[in-house]
């Protein structure tokens, strides 16, 4: 039987095994994405193997039971001698049972190892089971959540290429049509899959700790009410939901009062206020609330609220914000995905520029190549770095310079993105990168700002464009017109300084 000390020596040289044979796996040479994949996979193996030696061996250390310190006195007490020549005896009783068996401890499986990464056998080359579209990891397969996805209410049907560069850009869908269990249940297969994709692309990315990530931003941005598409409800008068009414463009209850009895109802209901009494007294109450939290305004202000609202709008936050952290996660995962979500947009769009010919040859091509051709086309010599074209090889130089690929074009707004070609680049305007970039701004991505990509000139663009709109409302002190007894036309102003004057 094994001592508890001879497991402790034993799950120690184990650890420096490990270590070594993580070490040798990581400095080998690999020469296509399919041995990056299973090498990871096997580094993988060996840490969750070194994981739970240092597990066991914290538990032998902390030797709850107290039978490692029962096991040291015996080899220090007044009976070592004894207890020596007992172990002895039991070392010669099992060589005498076993006559010549000399073995190297855990050699087999580090010799397997060296083995598999050395002369990878057929098996042992596919240690991820990949679909056919995903090409053993270079691209992602989202024709199920695709199909999912176009068919949800109310949503709007797109290609899918279109779904693949756009498929994280979920603040675009207003909340309203998030708030149902369709929705629910495809966020939900697509976090799956890019969860189950990212596991097998990038075995060694740890996910939980990337959902802690996740979930600590995620606190900090619902609470401030800055999460991408879920605006905060609660923290002031002019951002609850409904027909809110933006009182920064009046300045006295009369003002509010032009507008009618229905408007000030509509926008006193989305506040929760009381919106009875007569078309003065709506003024009032509405214009009470101009620069206040909710907090600050009067109780008596509130309308009653019905028996088990309260209880039915606290599970609808908390059904929001589930909805919201499920997003968070996407946003990410898409974000670690991104290299093979580029790849698999140029992929789908090389398929559908071939013709019916040419992926027959594809399919016949792909079925008797090598492994070593592959390996080839992996490392094709390419000094320029110039885009691949449709068979997977550089384009043509003369072409590169032909679109202008060889031109470079920095957008501030998309964090300093860099985008190759004029056409790359006036696309890019148009879509979640950029729209996101103006979102987080706070200025809406219209066609005002084309070609602008300096946060600063934005922002100044804004406010000229906020100018110009305050300029152009009508303001009734000028315009709205007054017609005296004598039939003379004046502005406001000028009818009320006369009748004041008694003039009138």
């Amino acid at each position: 039987m094994e001592t508890l000390l001879e497991q402790q020596r034993r799950l120690h040289e184990e650890r420096e095994r490990l270590m070594d044979a993580k070490t040798k796996e990581i400095l080998h040479k690999k020469n296509s994405a399919r041995d990056n994949i299973n090498s990871d996979h096997r580094v993988k193996m060996l840490l969750d193997r070194s994981m739970e030696c240092s597990s066991m061996l914290r538990d032998l250390y902390e030797d709850k039971d107290g039978l490692r310190k029962e096991e040291i006195q015996a080899l220090s007490g007044p009976n070592e001698f004894q207890e020596f020549y007992n172990r002895l005896k039991v070392i010669k009783e099992f060589h005498r049972k076993h006559p010549n068996e000399i073995s190297v401890p855990m050699s087999v499986e580090f010799e397997e190892l060296s083995k598999a990464r050395e002369n990878p056998s057929e098996e042992m080359n596919s240690m991820v089971e990949f679909t056919d579209e995903e090409g053993y990891g270079k691209y992602l397969d989202m024709h199920e959540c695709y199909h999912k996805f176009i068919n949800l209410k109310n949503i709007e049907k797109i290609d899918y290429i279109t779904y693949l560069q756009m498929f994280d850009r979920l603040f675009e869908i207003p909340k309203e049509r998030k708030l149902n269990a369709d929705y629910r249940r495809y966020l939900d297969m697509l976090l799956d899959y890019l969860q189950d994709y990212s596991g097998k692309v990038k075995p060694l990315l740890d996910l939980t700790e990337e959902v802690d990530t996740v979930d600590k931003e995620f606190q900090k941005q619902w609470d401030a009410g800055t999460f991408p598409g879920w605006p905060k409800e609660t923290t002031s008068a002019l951002t609850h939901a409904g027909a809110h009414l933006d009182l920064s463009a009046f300045s006295s209850p009369e003002e509010l009062a032009s507008l009618g009895l229905d408007r000030l109802k509509s926008a006193l209901m989305a506040l929760g206020l009381k919106c009875g009494g007569t078309l003065e007294e709506r003024a009032q109450r509405l214009f009470a609330t101009k620069g206040k939290s909710l907090d600050e305004l009067d109780p008596n202000m509130f309308a009653k609220s019905k028996p088990g609202k309260a209880g039915r709008n606290k599970d609808n936050t908390e059904k929001q914000k589930d909805i919201a952290f499920l997003e968070s996660q996407v946003y990410r995962l898409s974000e670690i995905l991104g290299d093979q979500r580029i790849a698999t947009v140029e992929n789908v769009q090389r398929k559908q520029a071939r013709t019916d010919t040419e992926r027959e040859e594809e399919e016949e091509e792909t079925f008797s190549d090598s492994e070593s051709e592959d390996d080839e086309d992996d490392v094709i010599y390419n000094p320029k770095n110039l885009p691949l074209g449709w068979d997977g090889k550089p384009i043509p130089y003369w072409l590169y310079k032909l679109h202008g690929l060889n031109i470079s074009y920095s957008c501030e707004i998309c964090g300093n993105h860099v985008y190759r070609g004029p056409k790359a680049f006036q696309r890019h305007f148009a879509e979640w990168r950029h729209a996101h970039g103006m979102r987080c701004l706070g200025i809406p991505n219209t066609a005002h700002f084309a070609n602008v990509t300096l946060i600063e000139d934005a922002v100044a663009l804004w406010q000229k464009l906020k100018n110009n709109k305050q300029t152009e409302r009508w303001q009734p002190d000028t315009e709205e017109e007054f017609e005296d007894s004598s039939g003379n036309v004046v502005n406001k102003k000028t009818f009320d300084d006369l009748k004041r004057q008694g003039l009138l």
